[in-house]
């Protein structure tokens, strides 16, 4: 059976209310799920989670969400309508950085939300927000429709990546984290080429970093038009995956 569209919900009047109890609406459960998501992350937080801060049972909220995979979806799009999607900039591909990184910053700006991006399928009406002015920005620089239909999900795609990666201020290339201990340790008889890289796999700031894969991105983009055969030969894509429902 299909699935309902959370952003097509019908209204539910609820029936409690007074000064100990506000009442109950959609609006209300996303915007504390949303808290609980910044404050805990997407592992933290439940349809149980949720009910028990409203005073409420998680019965409840069954007549607002269907499960905690719609709450996710409508609290991804909340948190993305601040992405500025008409920046500043004189040319396409600055504004283009520009609205990127805005949407980077969304994310970063609370701990959990980068992770339920990159395991929440972003739908809703600000995620249609963001890839209108994508596609648009895109056919500003001369990528034909179809290229950059795809473009779009490869562009947003690094970013999530990108963000989940740094979630909770982890910098996995600093000098504590995992990935510099694991390179500065490697043995270099056994790992000649890591060693001989060692400096440059742990060089540059993130914002070079974001920078030059953006750049590397838009080139390959701009040089690889999708060919007649390509949505036959393009194998099918592998689901993002979701969090457990509780």
């Amino acid at each position: 059976m299909a699935r309902r569209n959370p952003f097509e919900a019908l209204h539910v009047e609820s029936r409690r209310g007074g000064p100990r109890k506000l009442p109950l609406s959609r609006d209300v459960i996303v915007a504390e799920a949303l808290r609980q998501i910044a404050a805990t992350g997407t592992r933290g937080t439940s349809l149980r989670s949720v009910a028990a801060a409203l005073k409420t049972g998680p019965a409840t909220l069954y007549a607002y969400v269907d499960d905690l995979e719609e709450l996710q979806a409508l609290v991804l799009d909340r948190a993305l309508a601040k992405v500025n999607v008409r920046p500043a900039g004189s040319g396409w591909r600055e504004r283009l950085d520009a609205l990127l990184r805005s949407y980077a910053r969304v994310l970063a700006a609370r701990p959990g939300l980068a992770q339920l991006a990159f395991g929440t399928v972003a739908v809703g009406p600000n995620a249609l927000r963001i890839t209108e002015a994508l596609l648009a920005l895109l056919e500003e620089g001369g990528v034909d429709l179809p290229t950059g239909a795809w473009a779009v999900d490869l562009l947003t795609l690094y970013v999530t990546a990108l963000m989940a990666e740094h979630a909770d201020g982890l910098d996995p290339t600093t000098p504590e984290g995992a990935v510099a201990r694991a390179i500065t340790g490697a043995p270099a008889d056994e790992y000649p080429r890591v060693a001989a890289a060692r400096t440059h796999l742990l060089s540059g700031s993130g914002d070079e970093r974001f920078a030059w894969a953006l750049d590397v991105l838009l080139r390959g983009i701009l040089h690889t038009p999708r060919t007649a055969g390509a949505a036959a030969k393009r194998p099918a894509p592998t689901p993002r995956k979701r969090a457990h429902r509780r």
